[in-house]
C-alpha cells in the first residue's frame, strides 16, 4: 500500500494489532462502525467454536446496535489473500475498505468487501 492511512483507519489498524498481540492469536481485527464506534477482537479457535478475528468484530459491532460499517482492519501473520471479507459485506455492504497489516502492523494492502 503506498498511500497513507487517514487517522481514523490507522487508528482501527492499531487496535486490530493489540487484539492480536493481547491474545497470540494468529490475526486481530477492528472496525469501525457508522457513528464511529470501534470494536476489536482476535481470533477465537474453541474445540466447539472457531470465529475469524474479522468475524468476531463485525459480531462484536452487530450486537452492540451498530446500523453499518465505515472501515476494517485485519493484522495477520497468514496470506492476505485469505481474509474472507463477506462478513463485511454482509452487515456493510459493498465497498467497504478492509486494511490489512502484517504482524508488526505494516500496512500490506487494502481489500473492498
Amino acid at each position: 500500500m503506498s498511500d497513507a492511512l487517514d487517522p481514523e483507519d490507522a487508528k482501527i489498524l492499531t487496535l486490530a494489532r493489540s487484539a492480536r498481540a493481547r491474545t497470540g492469536a494468529p490475526s486481530g481485527a477492528a472496525v469501525r462502525d457508522a457513528d464511529g464506534r470501534t470494536y476489536a477482537a482476535a481470533d477465537v479457535s474453541l474445540p466447539s467454536l472457531r470465529l475469524t478475528a474479522l468475524q468476531l468484530a463485525v459480531a462484536s459491532a452487530v450486537s452492540s446496535g451498530a446500523t453499518g460499517l465505515e472501515a476494517a482492519a485485519v493484522v495477520t501473520a497468514g496470506d492476505p489473500r485469505d481474509i474472507d471479507t463477506v462478513v463485511v459485506s454482509e452487515f456493510g455492504g459493498p465497498g467497504i475498505p478492509v486494511y490489512v497489516a502484517g504482524p508488526d502492523g505494516t500496512p500490506i494492502t487494502a481489500l473492498r468487501s
